[in-house]
């Protein structure tokens, strides 16, 4: 059992070890200096994002998410830093504005420029199968496309002539008529789920891994990328 004393002096010990953890010397005063200069520090953010002319982060491309990550990083030391003034950091942001303004400039005047910068569409999905150059390129990144195919209402991949993702991340969708849709690989996480390397029975499967469809009453290797892994193909039309 502890005795009166010590049970006092470990209480101080753990009050002081949370006093320097989560306020350290910090007074009120340099509270509400945190409070204001994080005010005008988060302004100049949203005026800079103002400038860019974007409406949302899925309209920037990954160079101007650079960007704002370095206006983050800019505009976080004077926040909390006492001894950091404001001015500085409003002269990092005038710095990175007048090269994001360069930049743009020369990607407008130049394709080439602008390819490097912005980046390339990517074409993800072409004649109801996942494109190979996609898949060797390593930006496929499987489950989170999936995941964009069902909030567009797709359920398999058959119901999409041609997918190109965009150079900020959003995903365009081409589709084939009703009346055209392919066998594909359903995209239903319970449905493609159902993956199996033995098939003994006729039917259209689709391989997992590329999503090229033909008719299969045993297991082979797809003729596509070579895998052995099968889902039973849907020909489901799209809904919505």
């Amino acid at each position: 059992m502890y005795s009166l004393a010590q049970l006092v002096l470990l209480h101080t010990q753990i009050g002081n070890f949370l006093k320097e953890m989560f306020m350290d010397d910090m007074n009120w005063q340099f509270a509400l200096h945190i409070v204001l200069k994080a005010l005008v520090m988060f302004s100049i953010i949203l005026l800079f994002l103002r400038l860019t002319g974007k409406k949302g982060i899925r309209q920037l491309s990954i160079f101007e998410v650079a960007i704002i990550i370095a206006l983050g990083s800019a505009a976080g030391d004077p926040m909390v830093d006492e001894k950091m003034a404001v001015v500085p950091s409003v002269i990092a942001f005038a710095t990175i504005l007048g090269f994001y303004r360069a930049i743009t400039f020369i990607a407008a005047k130049s394709s080439k420029a602008e390819r490097i910068i912005e980046g390339t569409p990517i074409y993800v999905v072409e004649d109801g199968m996942f494109s190979m150059d996609a898949k060797e390129a390593h930006t496929f990144a499987k489950d989170e496309f999936f995941a964009e195919m069902r909030e567009a209402g797709i359920s398999q991949v058959g119901q999409v002539k041609t997918a190109i993702l965009e150079p900020n991340g959003k995903v365009s969708f081409f589709y084939y008529p009703d009346n055209e849709v392919l066998f594909g690989l359903p995209i239903l996480p319970r449905d493609y789920e159902k993956k199996t390397t033995e098939i003994h029975t006729k039917a259209h499967y689709a391989c997992s891994n590329c999503g090229f469809t033909t008719l299969l009453e045993e297991t082979v290797p797809c003729d596509r990328c070579q895998h052995s892994i099968w889902v039973v193909a849907s020909d489901e039309k799209r809904v919505g």
